[in-house]
């Protein structure tokens, strides 16, 4: 018989049965369940509405049901639905009537609620944390390479010097905002909905704030409609989880570049690569091919709940059991993806040799030309033109700028001087660029310093 089946005159179809249980999935909810029930079973028996030894016995029936199931000891049956029938009908089993109190002044629509946020809490911390761990190796190699020349890009093509830290640290900053985006959903996901019942409470004197306190939310949901019937903390978790992980995709998008023969900036350490079954010499950057393939599924989850919300009336309807396994899937894509770039990034070697090698072709100094020129009193348009017909001038021969003759130069201006070597060198133009925020060495120490203190926080 169904725990809510009094109304009813006949089954539920196996098929409907079947299609309408959400036992596969949210039984990852047992752990949240059973506290939200310890909570609330301590709340009933302050308020007066059970008694001592009823409490005792529900508690400690749970208790039990909560190492059982750890343990593997429990078969979760579709029949009872989802997580919230199945550990009751086992606290029914375990302790006969009493059991049947446990669901005193509450609904599964704020049950439900309670467990999922107190899911997004747990998980969104351990995503902090991954963050950190992340955010940790990329500070430690960018304190290694500090000093370490390397081409910057803009639309693939050589553009400007920077060095590796530089380039590094602009993802570390990406990964800092991420983590702040969780804290801040966080903040919102930190309400509990116990207590609005179905939709508009209950009769009963419960204690909303002795609960929340008891599960260490900062607060209670303010109305009991809005309590059971939104998802936005969901939809917010998966919005911060897809953009984490598009700056993972964008990083590994780079590590598969920087893998090929063609760039050969880095080698993948061969616990994050696999081979080809056909071809001997293949070593694949597969851990980066997939966290950039993972990010397509992040983004589908999120416009599936997108979509389920969107045209829901209030307060609580069947579609929102649909939220759980994109919010399921997300967590253990986004986890896994973190500590396995985590650890790929950790055992990542750079070729410096390469990486400086690179960038002394492609005219990375052109711009300090053109600067150079604007110093001497020449108009910035103007001076670009002449870096623009200099850079031909080399080209059409094979050459770089710092390998045209001192007449050359004078050809398209008067005004440059033997000077000119000495201020386009690589190592010269880098450290000229030390604006707060540049690739300087001098200034990336400084922005270590920053990032440093932020990781802190």
């Amino acid at each position: 018989m169904k725990l809510w089946g009094g109304r009813f005159e006949k089954d539920t179809n196996r098929e409907m049965e079947q299609f309408h249980a959400s036992i596969y999935f949210d039984w990852r909810l047992y752990e949240e369940d059973i506290r939200g029930s310890i909570a609330h079973v301590t709340m009933l028996f302050q308020q007066g509405i059970i008694n001592s030894e009823e409490k005792e016995k529900l508690i400690k029936a749970l208790l039990e049901i909560l190492e059982e199931i750890k343990a593997g000891k429990v078969e979760f049956s579709p029949g009872y639905e989802d997580i919230h029938l199945n550990i009751e009908s086992l606290l029914i089993k375990k302790i006969g009537e009493v059991g049947k109190k446990v669901h005193t002044g509450r609904s599964r629509n704020d049950q439900v609620a309670l467990d999922t946020r107190l899911y997004v809490k747990k998980e969104g911390n351990i995503i902090i944390n991954l963050l950190k761990e992340l955010q940790a190796v990329l500070l430690n190699l960018a304190e290694t390479h500090t000093f370490t020349i390397m081409p910057g890009y803009t639309h693939l093509q050589r553009a400007q010097p920077v060095t590796l830290a530089h380039h590094l640290l602009a993802y570390f900053w990406m990964f800092e905002r991420d983590r702040g985006r969780f804290q801040d959903c966080l903040k919102r996901a930190d309400k509990s909905p116990l207590g609005a019942g179905a939709l508009a409470g209950s009769t009963l004197p419960l204690d909303r704030e002795f609960v929340a306190e008891q599960l260490g939310f900062g607060g209670i949901c303010e109305n009991s409609l809005d309590a059971v019937s939104d998802r936005d903390f969901v939809l917010e978790f998966l919005f911060a989880a897809s953009l984490t992980m598009m700056h993972l995709s964008r990083f590994a998008e780079e590590i598969i570049l920087w893998n090929t023969k063609e760039f050969s900036f880095i080698e993948i350490d061969d616990q994050y690569a696999t081979g080809s079954s056909m071809m001997p010499q293949k070593k694949n950057p597969d851990a980066a091919e997939l966290i950039r393939g993972k990010t397509g599924r992040v983004y589908g989850n999120l416009i599936a709940l997108l979509t389920v919300m969107k045209g829901l009336p209030l307060a609580y309807n069947k579609d929102m059991q649909e939220d759980k396994e994109p919010l399921f899937d997300t967590v253990d894509t986004l986890k896994g993806s973190l500590k396995v770039f985590t650890g790929m990034l950790k055992t990542l070697k750079f070729k410096q040799e390469a990486l400086y090698r690179a960038a002394l072709k492609g005219f990375l100094n052109a711009t300090d030309l053109a600067e150079y020129l604007v110093a001497k009193g020449v108009s910035f348009r103007e001076a670009h033109r002449i870096s623009g017909e200099l850079v031909l001038k080399a080209e059409k021969s094979g050459r770089e700028l710092l390998e045209l003759s001192l007449e050359e130069f004078k050809e398209l201006s008067p005004v440059i001087a033997e000077d000119i070597y000495e201020e386009l060198k690589i190592e010269k133009v880098l450290a000229k660029r030390s604006l707060p925020g540049g690739p300087a060495p001098q200034v990336i120490k400084q922005q270590l310093q920053q990032a440093r203190e932020a990781l802190a926080k």
